[in-house]
């Protein structure tokens, strides 16, 4: 990842600085300067993370509103499973990332379950609570240990660089500055005010990013915010940054509305498996992308604290049924807490605070348009992309399942899409080539998973 922070071991850090008592405590707890990092940069990465997701507050309760649950209990379960969650990955499994709501497992749960097969969103919720027990069960077995060990480098690197361009596609839609065309499928939009705005903001990001200046994804969100103010005011059609009120009260209405019984019928295991499939494989592929991004590894070379990352995202699922709202993830806009130098469950646990006054404060979310965090999740693509030169190229056998996983994943709109063609491809070239004993046990299981999530969610 670019400027990675340098390393330096806990004592020598120690050594060459004091440090106050609470310091000491967050740097035995945490180990902030045995990553490279500062109390200071981890606050700032949190911050960062946070800006960039919290468009997730609203939604993912506009997503669940088309499931029938109320959009305000939609709202407060969203905030308090990312409260728990965030909170739970800085503190058990010290990874900077953030947990909620993910927005490929909503659409599933109110636009397929629901909408599409007619479950009652309470049994919807009951599917979402037992795929996390699965979920669970595969993370205390470690079967994810045998996946990520039998996943070879150069897939790693493809779904790296492919989640990288997913981001900087969400980055654009976001920002207007990329549109449907019913004759292209995609254009450029309209070279209106927001656009501009955005452009700006994306080209002072960069320069930012390039002069090293600390806490420069931030500052972005920030400038390209007060740069939007005058929209609808003094130029432009449409007011992006508006006072919409101070505090709203929370609604819990639908916590404890979840069917648990009637989601064990057999009809609907096909949607807890797949609900299952897409949790764990994209909440696993972005503990791969970060851990490659910032070099987030252990002495062994696997993504640092993966076990207990991959048991709060499963902790994640269960309680998120209970609370009212589909299953939450690791958050894939933790690359920008990450790209702006965060470390450390710090990161984390910041996220988790910054979203709890959001239970009476949600109102304020208006005042940050997607236009002014859009320009950091175009960079998180840019930090992303840097594995792409580790790919062996010149062998096909590595280098054809890791461009189907970097060019599936944004033009099918889906990571889950991209690691299953990745891996069935990757199965299919070296069995039709004769080199069964390349192919691990773990990746036969995984492309065998693979092929039934492509046949069932068709």
């Amino acid at each position: 990842m670019a400027q990675t922070p340098h390393r330096r071991s806990a004592s020598s850090s120690a050594s060459s600085q004091p440090t106050s008592t609470r310091d000491g405590a967050l740097e035995r707890y945490f180990g902030i300067r045995r990553y490279g990092s500062s109390l200071r940069t981890e606050l700032l990465a949190g911050l960062a993370t946070f800006l960039a997701a919290m468009y997730i507050i609203v939604v993912n309760p506009t997503i669940l509103s088309d499931a029938g649950i109320p959009f305000s209990a939609g709202l407060s379960a969203t905030v308090l499973i990312s409260f728990l969650s965030s909170l739970a990955m800085g503190l058990y499994a010290r990874n900077p990332i953030l947990v909620a709501p993910g927005m490929g497992m909503n659409a599933l749960f109110a636009y397929t379950l629901v909408q599409g097969a007619g479950l009652p969103w309470q049994v919807a919720l009951g599917c979402v609570f037992w795929s996390g027990v699965l979920f669970a069960l595969l993370a205390f077995f470690n079967v994810r240990k045998a996946i990520v060990e039998a996943i070879p480098d150069s897939l790693r690197y493809g779904i790296t660089c492919g989640i990288g361009l997913f981001i900087t596609f969400i980055g654009f839609k976001n920002a207007g500055f990329v549109v449907d065309d019913p004759a292209t499928l995609v254009s450029l939009g309209t070279l209106d005010p927001a656009l501009i705005t955005f452009i700006v903001g994306m080209l002072l990001t960069a320069i930012l990013v390039t002069l090293g200046v600390n806490g420069a994804l931030v500052l972005g969100i920030v400038i390209t915010t007060l740069v939007a103010i005058p929209m609808g005011r003094l130029w432009g059609a449409d007011v992006v940054v508006a006072w919409s009120g101070l505090a709203a009260w929370p609604d819990f209405s639908v916590m404890w509305q979840v069917d648990l019984w009637g989601a064990l019928k057999v009809v609907y295991w096909p949607f807890i498996f797949v609900m299952l499939f897409t949790n764990f494989f994209d909440a696993l592929s972005c503990f791969l992308a970060l851990a490659e991004a910032a070099d987030l590894k252990d002495e062994n070379g696997q993504p640092r604290n993966l076990k207990r990352s991959m048991t709060v995202d499963a902790f994640a699922s269960m309680i998120a049924a209970p609370l009212g709202t589909s299953a939450a993830q690791t958050f894939i806009e933790s690359g920008v807490g990450v790209a702006q130098g965060g470390r450390t469950g710090i990161v984390g646990v910041v996220c988790g605070l910054l979203f709890l006054p959001f239970l009476f404060l949600s109102p304020l979310l208006s005042l940050v348009p997607a236009i002014a965090t859009a320009p950091a999740l175009v960079m998180v693509g840019v930090f992303m992309l840097a594995p792409v030169g580790r790919i062996e190229w010149q062998k096909m056998d590595q280098a054809f399942p890791a461009f189907l996983a970097i060019i599936v994943m944004p033009l099918t709109y889906s990571i889950t899409l991209g690691i299953a063609f990745a891996f069935l491809s990757f199965v299919a070239i070296k069995l039709c080539t004769g080199r069964l004993t390349e192919i691990k046990p773990a990746m036969w299981v995984t492309a065998v998973l693979c092929a039934i999530m492509l046949v069932t969610t068709q």
